[in-house]
């Protein structure tokens, strides 16, 4: 099963189990080394990086993300 498929299929589940499986894979992160874990933080920004070159209309301006957050946190 690729990783699009098993996400697609996470994402059918309901909301109680979708973040006990998300727990489950949070607490599996926490026992990587520090250079595991950079690796994958690495892995991630390349990732998002070329989603952003193949698609740039996904992309908001960085004023507009900080005026959300900050909206959130009132």
């Amino acid at each position: 099963m690729s990783t699009e498929e098993l996400e697609a299929a996470a994402l059918k589940l309901s909301p109680e189990a979708r973040a006990k499986l998300a727990g489950k894979l949070l607490e599996s992160l926490e026992h990587l080394s520090a250079e595991e874990t950079e690796q994958v933080w690495l892995d991630e920004a390349e990732r998002r990086d070329s989603d952003l070159d193949a698609d740039p209309s996904g992309a908001r301006p960085a004023s507009d993300v900080f005026r959300n957050a900050r909206s959130k946190l009132k």
